[in-house]
């Protein structure tokens, strides 16, 4: 007499795995753009920082303008150099929106979502570590360009004349972690326009627009998220280059302006921060929620 034995249960799928190897040209193209772009912020860092300071250590100090000698290519490199690395580093999170929509677009269309879940692999399970893995790998190649862009920026500011102020737009955002709470509303934005248009052009559009409105949002709200500074009369007048004025009164009136100071960045960066972070995990719930309106399942 024989015993029946239950048969072997399926091994787990190795989810990381696989979506590692599914989406191996986008992990190798994220690498060589934060490898180039780290690169070219530590040449901004180092030589052509100091490069451009000494040439406007040259033109500072002309008196005869005839026989005045300076490195204008040192203080034009220096500023295109800038330019390029910061707005690259500023529409990491678009990227990262676009790839998300058109990769969660393009597994529903074409079915191999579907698929996964016939396996051993919940929906659940599936969204989590498709949002999971991704989010990670732009959350820690985000962190290293800001960190090192950054060092860029204050190895110039006060050195170069025509170094970006703080509160320039793109300059702030690449300057603290503002830039990678946005990456991550990004790569959930795109996950939920995947998820709800299930088709990958769509998706990749939709994706693009919804951050683009997060992010106009926040800008848009970012002179509010911290108290500001009231100036008036002469001392209006007075406050230093560094300050960003947010409002003042009409021309013909009694100067009056509301500003914040060098020392409101790091406010502003974590109520910022912390805003796109909310925004994220809103999104992040309406992907789930979406998942369960597409698949009727809840559990893990």
């Amino acid at each position: 007499m024989t015993t029946l034995t239950a048969p072997a249960p399926a091994p787990r799928a190795h989810l990381t795995r696989w979506l590692l190897r599914l989406h191996r040209p986008a992990l190798y193209v994220w690498t060589g753009l934060v490898l180039a772009l780290a690169v070219l912020l530590l040449l901004l860092y180092g030589p052509l920082t100091d490069a451009a300071a000494d040439a406007w250590r040259q033109y500072d100090a002309c008196t005869d303008w005839e026989r005045c000698r300076y490195d204008q290519n040192a203080i034009l490199r220096y500023k295109d150099w800038y330019n390029y690395a910061t707005l690259t580093a500023a529409a990491v999170p678009f990227l990262a929106a676009a790839w998300a929509g058109g990769a969660f677009g393009k597994e529903l269309e074409s079915g191999t979502a579907r698929l996964a879940w016939t396996q051993s692999s919940t929906p659940v399970r599936w969204l989590t570590v498709r949002l999971a893995v991704p989010a990670a790998a732009v959350a820690a190649g985000t962190a290293l360009l800001v960190w090192l862009h950054h060092l860029a920026w204050a190895a110039g500011n006060g050195r170069i004349d025509t170094a970006k102020e703080w509160y320039d737009v793109p300059t702030f955002h690449t300057n603290g972690p503002t830039l990678v709470a946005l990456a991550l509303c990004g790569v959930a934005a795109g996950a939920l326009t995947g998820l709800l248009s299930r088709r990958t052009l769509p998706a990749l559009g939709l994706g693009l627009l919804l951050t683009g409105a997060v992010w106009t949002a926040v800008q848009l709200l970012l002179p509010r998220l911290w108290p500001t500074r009231t100036s008036t009369g002469e001392a209006f007048f007075a406050l230093p280059n560094s300050s960003w004025t947010v409002w003042q009164s009409p021309n013909g009136t009694v100067p009056v302006g509301d500003y914040h100071p060098a020392s409101h960045f790091w406010p502003l960066q974590l109520t910022s921060t912390a805003l796109l972070l909310a925004v994220t995990a809103l999104l992040t719930l309406g992907c789930f929620l979406a998942l369960r309106r597409l698949t009727g399942k809840t559990t893990a």
